[in-house]
């Protein structure tokens, strides 16, 4: 249960601008939202018409949540989330930006706690920013909560695709990241449970660089050919931001003397 008392910054936390005037708990050496929270918001935020009903699947800090909220006002949201860590410092962002009244956290397991959020769906948007480290290939982070937040350590895209094709409403879309290789690993992965792919985006850290992250829109509905938009990169080479990384931070309120 959060109280008022929830909204002091604590010792080992910043609070950070979010959206708008929408702020953000985290801690300096934990999990902390990053540019892969943004860009799915972005794109749900931007190619998407106003929701009525939003889920975050594994909804960590609340950030994809919460830049949703901030951009649909009358869209109620549900996040669900295994680790307790996260879902108390979700529940404090959503009350921190006095979204509680619209803004449910759910602390369950999205690969097998479904009936913990089927009586509030069917969702017409459910958003996702999936780990995508491999903990078979990487140091996996000593910090829990970022290790599960990063490295595949309770599954990957595949387990997220599956709770969403049971949550989804008809018309509904799912608005996912995941890593940019292997190709082919997240349309199986949506294959498998009757989603297609509709949009996707793929994302570099600089030019002449290699894909690290992809985006995707994905419905029960398929479309033929798949719309495809140019590569995001979000870094010039001398490590500025680029124009269009800029103008995604302005989209959420993000104030230049922040970039």
């Amino acid at each position: 249960m959060t109280s008022i008392l929830d909204l002091y910054v604590r010792p080992d936390e910043q609070c950070v601008a979010l959206a708008g005037e929408y702020r953000l708990f985290q801690r300096y050496q934990g999990h902390r939202y990053s540019v892969d929270d943004m860009l799915v918001a972005y794109v749900a935020g931007s190619e998407l018409s106003s929701p009525r009903c939003v889920l975050d699947l594994g909804c960590g800090l609340g950030s994809v949540m919460l830049m949703l909220a901030w951009r649909f006002p009358g869209a109620r949201f549900v996040g669900i989330e295994a680790q307790i860590e996260h879902v108390e410092m979700a529940r404090r962002n959503v009350l921190l930006n006095g979204c509680e009244q619209r803004a449910t956290i759910i602390h369950g397991d999205l690969r097998a706690d479904w009936e913990l959020v089927e009586k509030m769906g069917p969702f017409d948007l459910i958003t996702a920013t999936p780990p995508y480290f491999d903990p078979r290939t990487s140091t996996v982070c000593k910090d829990s909560q970022r290790a599960y937040a990063q490295w595949e350590l309770r599954g990957g895209i595949e387990d997220y695709a599956l709770a969403a094709s049971k949550l989804l409403s008809q018309g509904g879309c799912f608005v996912a990241c995941s890593a940019a290789n292997p190709r082919g690993r997240v349309e199986s992965a949506f294959e498998r449970v009757g989603l297609f792919p509709n949009w996707h985006r793929d994302v570099l850290p600089r030019p002449g660089g290699i894909p690290f992250l992809s985006l995707w829109i994905a419905s029960r509905k398929p479309e033929i050919p798949v719309r495809c938009s140019l590569l995001l990169v979000l870094r010039e080479a001398d490590g500025t931001r680029t124009a269009e990384h800029i103008e995604i931070r302005e989209w959420f309120g993000i104030p230049c003397s922040l970039n």
